[in-house]
């Protein structure tokens, strides 16, 4: 008979009104069931904090386990596709171990190396970057690309993939400390800082009437101002809202529409997961860049699983800084 595993997870048990805080997480422990056939258990070694989640928050059930994306190890399987020891991605949440159907797991690419990057530039927020720029942005060398969170985990795969492929990247992000390390880590041709007074006229000098792409993490006001800047047959990428994410009541807007209309402009949203059939063409594309050294990656990384609600908080404060982890 197998030993009984106490699972540890961390649930919503109230929603909350605008921006989250410890009281909105809660850790409670469980005992597992036994596995049914198909099915894996996977023990968590890191936990992927993404700002998309703060919007899961308005869609799980009070009580539920926070969703997310973890890379763990089998320890027991009823699989014939998953031996023991191996390593997979699962979208199980927030939760030191998880019974899981064959069918909703991935083995993580040996290739990618460390492990940790199968949750940031060579996963999701990579993959991100890559879809939207080839697929939704239809990208052509000698371009202009604008990107807000250039820092973050999937502005800065856009701004390293825009110079591979021969575009001048413009990077906004919120200190100077995110600025210089866009410019002089990741060789971006320009990086703003919003939090600085007159950056919207620095953008203007920089890429009036010239921003072929806009890849958007951010909304808000600093959307406004990169959008009046649009070049004849722009397209801006909806990715992210972060600075929507906690709004009690929602904004109005887009406020510019026009300009769409004088630019002959496209506005366009994604999902990455649209693209899952093809993650395979954009990992190759990605561990390709990374071994010609170009590349560059920043990681947060937090130790224990407990610490996870006080690190998530961080990514709304401007706290954190490249691919935001739980070690566990």
């Amino acid at each position: 008979m197998q030993q009984q595993i106490t699972n540890t997870k961390i649930v919503m048990p109230k929603k909350p009104t605008g921006l989250p805080n410890e009281s909105n997480f809660k850790i409670m422990n469980e005992d597992l069931r036994d596995l049914n056939e198909k099915e894996v258990l996977v023990k968590t070694l890191w936990l992927s904090l993404d700002p998309y989640m703060r919007g899961t928050m308005n869609r799980i059930d009070e009580g539920e386990v926070m969703m997310g994306e973890i890379i763990g190890e089998v320890i027991r399987s009823n699989s014939e596709n998953y031996k023991v020891g191996e390593i997979v991605l699962s979208k199980s949440g927030w939760q030191m171990f998880s019974i899981s159907d064959e069918s909703t797991l991935k083995k993580v690419d040996k290739r990618i190396s460390p492990l940790s990057l199968a949750l940031g530039s060579i996963g999701m927020p990579g993959l991100t970057a890559y879809f939207g720029l080839f697929r939704i942005g239809k990208i052509k060398k000698g371009e202009t690309v604008v990107v807000s969170a250039a820092s973050g985990a999937v502005g800065s795969v856009v701004g390293q993939i825009a110079k591979e492929i021969g575009c001048t990247v413009v990077g906004i992000a919120g200190s100077e400390k995110k600025v210089n390390y866009i410019k002089d880590e990741l060789k971006f041709d320009y990086g703003l800082n919003y939090n600085y007074e007159g950056w919207e006229e620095e953008l203007r000098s920089i890429a009036k009437d010239k921003v072929d792409i806009y890849f958007d993490n951010v909304g808000g006001y600093i959307s406004d101002k990169v959008i009046e800047n649009l070049n004849i047959g722009a397209r801006v990428l909806i990715c992210g809202q972060i600075s929507q994410y906690n709004n009690k009541e929602q904004e109005l807007g887009p406020r510019n529409y026009w300009q769409f209309l004088s630019k002959k402009s496209r506005l366009e949203g994604f999902v990455v997961y649209d693209f899952e059939e093809d993650f395979p063409e954009g990992i190759d594309y990605l561990v390709n860049l990374k071994n010609k050294n170009k590349l560059i990656f920043k990681e947060t990384i937090v130790d224990g699983f407990e610490n996870a609600p006080r690190a998530f908080l961080k990514l709304f404060s401007g706290e954190n800084f490249g691919k935001l982890l739980i070690k566990v």
